[in-house]
């Protein structure tokens, strides 16, 4: 295998108009030259363009250059799926939304397409329509996509899927694994209609040497055998993959050394040692004052307990990139350092004021206005970080500060995933990735995939306490010895309203929503659990209605006023007839 620092390939490419008076493919292929091609991997796409639609050539060129050029404008942590999902589904639009200048849709903007990236050691691809992906390897060539075509005859067909047809797109995604040697072939239907698989393989394994030549030959050969639609393809070969054994894989996680422990007074890269805020067997907390500046800040360094352990380390690093790359009022932010570092360690923004724990033991019967107050901008939180594709996993009063000003943030990145860095390979066992089990959803315990309604579990929980006035929990003590799915099956809901009489009932039933133990049963966003919060669900009300109570709180005093007087009449009654 050959091993290189980082992915590299050869590529070729050629298109013809054939026998047609215009050529309506497009094509290209995107190699970085910088640190994106180890984030975002190459990028390679084959566009066809309709015939019978009036701007077909159009919509290929739109399709291959807003593809080449929208999936690196992608945030880092988007998985591939995910970012070439988003961007062809918006090119579609854009494609659609100018077809609709025609009198007939199908006569637009519409195209086939065939994209894939090459990140890591995978192959992902993208495939709407009846161009195709193959996979040659040692002399073997495979068909990866299928043509969206539907056959009204043995002779008639017509295309059942292209971009620009519709507003709603189905888009075709698999991820291969690849291999140094392997070679991606593309193609128009111009070419696979008219050479065989056979004689594809062949021209591929006789030309690797020349990309190019292989490609102008393979175009050669459809036109020879007749064909009668434009030409277009392209090969990539794989010539060397990033070496997941090698250091220079992660070698951020060696080229720092842990710094030493930390007293008062210290100065560490300039910055000075206030005070010692935490110290635990895997980090340490420093209040530290910027250089030549009043700045206080928080600087967090690793332990040296796992200075020789990868896995740990690069979870470490992970904590500072997600801090500076996602930004929100309601999370703590990251501080670049005012110099390049000497050893491994991030800073923080000093917030001064109170953790959640902190906060309720102060308030055991807080307002509902504050409490949803509160609940509000965690949600603000977590969707900036939802919003990057990343989960918080530790969602706990310990992990979220109230400020002076009343502004709360969620703090530690101990255990975030994100799903763009799990696509990269690396030569050691990462850490799991667990939070607290008094907070976390059964899924984590039981080792199904989580998601962004584990986060919303974790913050049902806390709304849960901060409702009920205290400590307790929406299943009881039994939800942190639960190890089975038997165990929770077993897990009943216990209402606030036991901690908190005064909750009314369509809160509590949000709130064992958002708790639910399946996953699928849960609010499926952070907005509507908010809004269940803030205002009574009818699904949540009963036949009746809201209770008399909420509905004119002057009518219940009075009745229930009127009925006691009633009864202690009848007690006074009762006692002068004895």
């Amino acid at each position: 295998m050959q091993i290189t620092p980082e992915l590299s390939v050869r590529y070729g490419q050629a298109t013809s108009a054939g026998v047609k008076a215009q050529n309506d493919d497009c094509l290209g292929v995107r190699i970085p030259r910088d640190s994106s091609l180890g984030s975002k991997g190459v990028a390679m796409i084959l566009a066809d363009g309709v015939s019978s639609a009036e701007a077909g050539r159009e919509a290929a060129e739109i399709c291959v250059q807003g593809f080449l050029s929208d999936y690196y404008s992608t945030p880092d942590t988007w998985q591939v799926k995910t970012a070439g999902h988003r961007v062809i589904v918006a090119i579609n639009s854009w494609l659609y939304g100018k077809g609709q200048a025609f009198a007939e849709a199908r006569k637009g903007f519409v195209c086939a397409m065939s994209g894939l990236v090459l990140k890591s050691h995978s192959l992902h691809y993208f495939h709407v329509g009846d161009t195709r992906i193959y996979l040659w390897r040692s002399g073997h060539l495979e068909q990866l996509t299928q043509d969206h075509r539907a056959w009204v005859s043995q002779k008639t067909s017509y295309l059942a899927r292209a971009m620009g047809l519709g507003m709603n797109l189905d888009v075709d995604y698999r991820r291969v694994q690849i291999e140094v040697g392997d070679v991606i072939f593309t193609c128009s239907d111009g070419v696979h209609e008219f050479v065989c698989d056979r004689e594809l393989a062949a021209i591929i394994a006789a030309g690797r040497s020349d990309l190019d030549a292989s490609c102008e030959s393979i175009l050669t050969q459809a036109l020879a055998a007749g064909s009668s639609d434009n030409v277009s393809c392209q090969l990539l070969e794989i010539v060397g993959l990033q070496d997941i054994t090698a250091a220079e894989v992660y070698q951020e996680l060696g080229r720092l050394p842990f710094p030493p422990p930390l007293s008062p007074g210290m100065c560490l890269d300039g910055y000075v040692v206030q005070s010692i805020l935490d110290e635990s067997p895997r980090s340490q907390l420093y209040l530290v004052q910027a250089p030549q500046s009043e700045q206080l800040l928080v600087m967090k360094t690793p332990s040296e307990l796992y200075n020789d352990h990868p896995a740990y380390i690069e979870r470490f690093l992970i904590e500072e990139w997600v801090g500076r790359r996602i930004s929100s009022p309601n999370l703590v932010q990251v501080v670049e350092k005012h110099a390049a570092p000497k050893f491994l360690y991030y800073l923080m923004e000093h917030v001064e004021g109170a953790t959640l724990v902190d906060w309720m033991r102060e308030h055991p019967q807080p307002e509902m206005g504050q409490v949803l107050d509160i609940i509000q901008q965690i949600v603000a939180g977590l969707r900036a970080l939802h919003r990057k594709e990343t989960l918080h996993q530790d969602l706990k009063p310990d992990n979220i500060i109230i400020d002076v000003n009343g502004v709360v943030k969620i703090i530690d990145y101990g255990s975030v995933a994100v799903a763009g860095l799990k696509e990269s390979e690396v030569p050691f066992m990462r850490q799991a990735e667990l939070g607290t089990k008094r907070y976390s959803a059964p899924e984590y315990t039981l080792g199904r995939r989580p998601s962004t309604t584990s986060d919303l579990f974790s913050l049902g929980v806390i709304a849960y306490q901060l409702f009920g006035g205290g400590a307790g929990h929406p299943y009881g003590d039994k939800m942190e010895a639960a190890q089975s799915v038997r165990d929770f099956s077993l897990l009943k809901y216990r209402s606030v309203t036991l901690d908190n009489p005064l909750v009314p009932h369509w809160i509590d039933s949000a709130l064992a929503k958002a708790v639910h133990l399946h996953p699928e049963n849960r609010y499926q966003a952070l907005s509507e659990m908010l809004t269940d919060l803030q205002q009574p669900n009818p699904d949540f009300l009963g036949p009746e209605g809201l209770p008399l109570l909420e509905r004119n709180p002057l009518v219940f005093w009075q009745a229930l006023s009127g009925g006691l007087a009633l009864v202690i009449l009848l007690l006074v009654v009762k006692i002068l007839m004895s």
